[in-house]
């Protein structure tokens, strides 16, 4: 005995699918939404005036950063031109993954000789640091260094 496939069912399994696909994408618009970090800058035309200028500062400076993660602690290297440490005047740096803001922290950095170090127990992954450091004579030096955190080898 089979079941005749009617109008009424074809527009049954339709209105089914259409459900599905309208459920998924306003699911995933919300997580998209709910977890955006936020704004780089308040406005970006205000921003843009001196990008130029800022940018120019900043590569005078001839400083060039590495970050790693070793151990529990977080590594931020910065070097000038001839690959020599450098010492700032302030280091504020902000750790957090690059889609959310839930695993931001401040690390405590502390220069050792040649390079900064904080305690961090980092999961495995893509890591961003929002670096804004000072040079001796008052040149800002601002950057985004992305830190990968490998898996353990098992």
């Amino acid at each position: 005995m089979t079941k005749e496939l009617t109008g009424r069912h074809v527009a049954f399994i339709l209105c089914s699918a259409f459900f599905v696909i309208i459920t998924v994408n306003l699911t995933l618009a919300f997580n998209a939404v709910s977890t955006f970090p936020g704004l780089e800058v308040k406005n970006s035309y205000v921003a843009s005036q001196s990008f130029d200028k800022d940018r120019e500062v900043q590569q005078s400076l001839g400083w060039s950063v590495r970050a790693d993660a070793r151990g529990g602690q977080v590594l931020l290297s910065v070097t000038d031109a001839a690959g020599q440490p450098v010492e700032v005047a302030t280091l504020d740096a902000t750790l957090g993954r690059a889609t959310h803001v839930k695993d931001d922290s401040t690390p405590d950095f502390k220069f050792d000789g040649k390079r900064y170090v904080a305690p961090a127990d980092l999961a495995p992954g893509n890591w961003n640091i929002r670096m804004s450091a000072t040079s001796a004579d008052g040149r800002v030096f601002r950057q985004r260094v992305i830190l990968h955190v490998p898996k353990a080898r098992s």
